[in-house]
């Protein structure tokens, strides 16, 4: 389908009110909606908070009977199903619109194409893909979740140009200089849930909240600890929602973190160790879209081994530490080149001194 020069421009603008919600409409998808009529933008809205509102309502609002014979521009195919607010597909055939042009279709197998086919049968005039791919990349959570069952993992680590990101003491602070420090902050802040190992609890003590930054909410913080070694001291069980995964059903281990308000979930593995898969899983039927992974080496090397790691989040600084520091993946030594895991570069730019590279399994 073709779409003119006014429908790219529109559409732009609803992603870019869409973006506003970055950070706060988890589990629920960001979205944006343009109404305009003769040309001209009457109403724009964003979802800005689970539970309220959705972005045609807040365009609707605005427009108000300039909404009558307007196309409305969104980015997500309006839903046609009562949730914790009504279904926006009517909202938009109550208040008279002419045509609906969505960005992609409902990624939920069960409700794709619905909202639009409502609208069709109130004879309003339907389009979808313009701009598919950027609506796709703002809620790539989201899709994964709807679509696989588990959250979008997205690993974040920082290191030297020789790939070490600790002394062998366990020194670490600070490879990367402050920009790159804050913007890893912003990735937390959008994800739903920063995923760590019990190594790094127990030699770094994070917190591993959102900080420096103003923020509504704080991702859950989860845990891998197959033994249930998660100190009652340890600073991560402050401040926030904690999920401990274990693979030992210890009930007084188990009982005393959960009096610090830790959540404590058993999904254990034939090792002994904890799924991670499952653990994936678990958090995607809790609506946990986008899971931000600041671990140490091995449960890094784990992940990837598993195919766990949708995307490398990777500050690089421009230092040296040595072969004998801590190095980024515990992964198994390969005998011929043929077996590398071959990485997609999605974008590589300068923080400060530091470089910062996105990239993706291929």
């Amino acid at each position: 389908m073709s779409f003119a020069a006014v429908d790219h421009g529109m559409m732009a603008r609803a992603l870019q009110l869409a973006e506003r919600g970055l950070w706060t409409t988890s589990p629920n998808p960001r979205v944006g909606c343009v109404l305009v009529r003769d040309g001209e933008i009457v109403g724009e809205g964003w979802h800005e908070k689970a539970g309220e509102p959705h972005a045609e309502v807040h365009a609707l609002r605005q427009a108000g009977e300039k909404a009558k014979g307007a196309t409305a521009y969104v980015t997500l195919e309006p839903c046609s199903h009562y949730g914790r607010t009504p279904p926006c597909a009517e909202a938009l055939i109550k208040a008279g619109v002419a045509r609906v042009v969505a960005a992609m279709t409902d990624p939920n197998p069960l409700v794709a194409g619905k909202g639009l086919a409502l609208l069709e049968a109130a004879g309003i005039a339907t389009a979808s893909g313009l701009l598919e791919n950027e609506a796709r990349e703002l809620n790539i959570g989201f899709v994964s979740r709807m679509t696989r069952g588990r959250p979008w993992l997205r690993l974040k680590a920082a290191a030297s140009l020789d790939g070490k990101t600790a002394l062998n003491n366990g020194v670490s602070q600070w490879i990367t200089g402050p920009q790159a420090r804050l913007d890893g902050q912003r990735w937390r802040a959008r994800a739903c849930a920063v995923l760590t190992g019990i190594g790094t609890v127990r030699d770094d003590d994070p917190q591993l909240n959102v900080r420096d930054l103003p923020t509504s909410r704080q991702p859950l913080r989860v845990i891998v600890d197959s033994r249930l070694e998660t100190p009652l001291t340890a600073r991560i069980l402050l401040g926030g929602p904690v999920l401990v995964a274990a693979a030992v059903d210890d009930l007084k281990k188990a009982d005393l973190l959960r009096s610090t308000g830790a959540e404590v979930v058993i999904l254990p593995n034939a090792a002994g160790k904890v799924e991670l898969k499952d653990l994936l899983e678990e958090l995607g039927r809790r609506g946990i879209n986008e899971v931000h992974a600041e671990a140490g080496f091995k449960l890094n090397g784990s992940l990837l081994r598993e195919g766990l790691v949708d995307e490398l989040l990777l500050y690089l600084a421009p230092c040296l530490i040595g072969h004998d520091a801590s190095g980024l993946f515990n992964l198994p030594a390969l005998t011929t080149l043929a077996g590398k895991q071959q990485l997609q570069i999605r974008d590589l730019r300068q923080l400060g001194e530091d470089i910062r590279l996105l990239a993706r399994p291929r």
